[in-house]
């Protein structure tokens, strides 16, 4: 398991750059990453090239024996070029061009942005094809679905729904424009949603607009990956991506790259409300769930973060070790911290590295320390993987649509995965976070919420698993929209109603308020922001509202459908049911529990197929005492366990 740092030489006197890569080394860090930020030191001037530093840098990482993470530096275009050629800024969606002065602020379809970012890109990937210490290459820096509205942009968006839609007259129906008069007449009149809130303008435009502004990422990605590896076949290429107000489609963006990358910032300060889920273990799994394949980190929490707001505290002791640890349990291979050095200039001066100002060896350095002589024991689970009976199905499209039309107070699309998830994990089970249209089969149970836009795959995907035997969750606003996010002139949950063997009469989009549910058991919970008012056909009720109007109506209901079982919860639910409701879930499918575990204690398991190796990952403040149901080796400390003492966001990693 590999250990790395963000590295900036170019933010630093080459004197340093010796002394850094000589405390690495004695560190044990394997991996730096460096790059992204540096266009204008590579080209200080239109065709003016400079690649000695990073070439005496590269050299002297290499004679420490530590691998380079080659970035381009795309995100950041030198001010040479936003003088020379202005239209190269983005448009904001009130027309105006941003103002330049911080990073990331280019339209990625601006033909001179291209011209150059390929020629750079292009400069850098022949310069170091046969270079050995380059172990990664990295595209960009956090690249989003850009909403950008220049000329160039509307006329791209213009050309890609006549490409989707084949005429305009298509174009108008998908639209509905017979709505407030909207009707185009001529494909000039097709323009980007405006500056006002997105849930006063036409639904489907926005939706439109949010998958082309995600297809323009990956083009643009795929572009440059394409450069790189016509310079070196063997390159292995990402970008790294953040859960951002934009987006992207990750499980596009990621198809034709080698690799997920991920920016990992989990929160230091760990809430009372045994409620909220503050536990970065979801968007883990994501990231492990786009390529259903192992990832990297390419920037992990190394102090306190500030920047674009106040200072966050910083990490409590064992944070540094432990999140690294929490996001290899979840299946990541290599874990780049942000940064080795906390930047003395600039806007981002305050987002702590692992040394400080100060340039002393702290606390948090050492924990760094620590880390680093753990991972490097790991070797064992190098070239293990996660495999998990459980799955739940993120859409891109989905995410995007309920940003455009907020339900109702308190509704929030991945919070409801997230409670889901975070029932299922507490319970010790691996679970994928997967596309809509992977490959179902090999899972004991799917969760399925809230599939809010029709997709003929999926749909037909979730139908296929429970005719040959599966068992899926379905939520509440499933079946709304169609593919153009218009609602459905059907009864809810329209294309879903025959699966879930029941239809809802009418919706309550109660918002803040709580009522209560009352499930076959007896058992009661409280539920809020969305009450539909199920009328089982074939179904079973599973849970009942006790108050209301709507007392007595089924409100959680089971159907056995052919081979299979479908589940759909029409609330929203404190954790509590929904850990109620996975016990059952994973007790009727054969799914293995740990039903002790303290809250708070993450448990995974990473095999080869010969071992298993699990991961105690305790995430809390508090220190926790684990039996383990027999003896087993602690590949941490060496040495049989039948007893795990987990500190404050301590690990453990056992062999079965």
């Amino acid at each position: 398991m590999r250990i790395g740092v963000d590295y900036y030489p170019e933010q630093w006197n080459r004197e340093l750059w010796k002394y850094d890569a000589d405390l690495m080394e004695k560190t044990g860090v394997r991996y730096v990453r460096m790059g992204e930020f540096a266009w204008s030191r590579l080209e200080p001037r239109d065709g003016e090239f400079c690649f000695e530093w990073l070439d005496e840098v590269i050299s002297i990482f290499a004679r420490h024996n530590i691998g380079v993470i080659m970035c381009t530096p795309t995100s950041c275009p030198p001010l040479w070029m936003y003088e020379t050629y202005p239209d190269i800024a983005r448009v904001g969606a009130d027309g105006n061009r941003i103002q330049t002065g911080i990073r990331a602020h280019r339209c990625i379809n601006a033909p001179m942005f291209l011209y150059y970012a390929k020629r750079i890109t292009e400069i850098l990937a022949k310069r170091y094809a046969n270079t050995r210490a380059i172990v990664a290459w990295q595209i960009d820096n956090e690249i989003e679905a850009y909403p950008c509205t220049c000329e160039v942009c509307r006329g791209l968006f213009r050309d890609w729904l006549l490409d989707k839609h084949d005429t305009l007259e298509n174009i108008n129906a998908a639209f509905g424009n017979s709505v407030w008069s909207g009707e185009y007449s001529d494909i000039s009149q097709i323009q980007p949603p405006t500056a006002y809130p997105k849930a006063w303008q036409n639904p489907a435009l926005c939706l439109e607009y949010s998958r082309f502004s995600s297809d323009m990422a990956v083009k643009f990605i795929n572009d440059m990956a394409t450069i790189i590896k016509c310079a070196n076949p063997n390159a292995r290429v990402t970008t790294n991506v953040w859960f951002s107000e934009n987006t992207p489609d990750f499980y596009k963006l990621f198809d034709l790259l080698d690799f997920v990358s991920y920016d990992n910032y989990p929160p230091v300060l760990i809430s009372d409300d045994e409620g909220e889920i503050y536990s970065h273990s979801f968007q883990l799994d994501l990231m492990r769930g786009v390529k259903q394949s192992n990832f990297w980190v390419m920037e992990q929490l190394s102090g306190p973060t500030g920047s674009w707001m106040p200072m966050s505290p910083t990490p409590r002791p064992g944070q540094i070790k432990g999140y690294a640890l929490q996001a290899m349990a979840h299946g990541a291979d290599t874990v780049i911290h942000f940064r080795w050095r906390t930047a003395n200039t600039g806007a981002e001066m305050y987002w702590h590295g692992l040394l400080d100002h100060s340039n002393i060896i702290g606390r948090r350095f050492k924990e760094f320390a620590d880390l680093c002589r753990t991972a490097a024991k790991l070797s064992v689970i190098e070239t293990t993987q996660i495999v998990s009976e459980i799955a739940i199905l993120y859409s891109p499209d989905n995410d995007w649509a309920f940003g455009i039309q907020p339900q109702t107070d308190g509704f929030d699309y991945i919070e409801q995965l997230k409670l889901l998830h975070s029932s299922f994990t507490r319970y010790g089970a691996n679970v994928d976070i997967i596309s809509p249209t992977a490959d179902l089969s090999r899972y004991k149970a799917v969760i399925a919420p809230a599939m809010y836009i029709y997709e003929k795959g999926a749909t037909e995907n979730i139908y296929r698993y429970v005719i040959k035997g599966g068992t899926v969750v379905m939520t509440n606003r499933s079946g709304v929209k169609d593919q153009n996010n218009n609602c459905i002139m059907e009864p809810l949950p329209t294309v879903y109603r025959e699966l879930i063997g029941a239809e809802i009469t009418e919706y309550d989009p109660i918002g803040s308020l709580e009522q209560t549910i009352e499930d076959f058991s007896g058992s009661r919970f409280t539920c809020t922001a969305w009450c539909d008012i199920l009328e089982p056909t074939t179904a079973r009720a599973y849970a009942e509202y006790k108050d209301t109007f709507y007392e007595g109506s089924a409100a959680v209901t089971m159907n056995r459908y052919c081979s299979g079982v479908a589940y759909y919860i029409g609330t929203v639910c404190n954790h509590k049911f929904y850990d109620s409701f996975a016990a059952n879930i994973m007790k009727q499918t054969g799914i293995p529990r740990l039903m002790e575990l303290p809250r708070g204690v993450e448990v995974t398991t990473r095999t080869n197929g010969a071992d298993d190796y699990i991961f105690f990952f305790n995430n809390t403040e508090k220190e926790v005492h684990i039996t383990l149901p027999k003896a087993m080796y602690s590949i941490i400390d060496g040495g049989d366990r039948e007893k795990l003492c987990l500190k404050p966001f301590d690990m453990d990693i056992v062999r079965k």
